[in-house]
């Protein structure tokens, strides 16, 4: 059974973060609408407000909840150990991270512009933090120390920092 349930935590989680990172997309496209001209962003406003809803009720919120209760089904044979706990750790961040981007996807959904694609653009990249925090943990276990963790860690936030700042400098020529 307990392989099923493994099966089943992969997929969902996979579903969740494809919901993840496209729901923010939708929140820059969202946005970046509010400065088109009326008729162009009256209808693209409707559409990304109902494929947003479509996506984050259907698909990200229920992924989201079977993930956890079947990762929950697999922890017993690892209970108490450090990688789990650090794992732990970066999955409740992953929910604060779902949370908070609920109340955004709420803001939107009622027409409150309080960020900047530039924003969402960001914060599209705090959920591949998390991907790739969890997945390495999960994969290497014991093998990986926490320092050097923490090291890759920086690396890769620091590179995304960088690729995202580069975008926005390609995009604006």
């Amino acid at each position: 059974m307990i392989l099923y349930f493994k099966a089943l935590h992969i997929i969902f989680v996979v579903t969740w973060f494809a919901g993840l990172f496209y729901i923010v997309r939708l929140f820059v496209y969202q946005t970046e609408a509010q400065g088109l001209e009326v008729d162009e962003k009256t209808i693209l406003t409707k559409h990304i407000k109902l494929w947003s809803k479509r996506l984050w009720y259907g698909i990200t919120w229920p992924s989201a909840v079977l993930a956890t209760v079947f990762g929950l089904l697999l922890i017993e044979p690892w209970w108490g150990q450090q990688w789990l706990n650090i794992k732990l750790f970066f999955v409740i961040g992953l929910l604060i991270y779902h949370q908070m981007l609920h109340f955004r996807f709420k803001d939107l959904q009622n027409d409150s512009y309080k960020y900047s694609g530039q924003y969402y653009r960001v914060v599209n990249e705090v959920a591949t933090v998390f991907l790739v925090s969890i997945v390495f943990l999960a994969v290497l276990k014991n093998l990986m120390s926490l320092f050097w963790a923490l090291v890759g860690l920086t690396i890769f936030v620091t590179a995304l920092l960088i690729a995202i700042r580069v975008y926005k400098k390609l995009r604006e020529k």
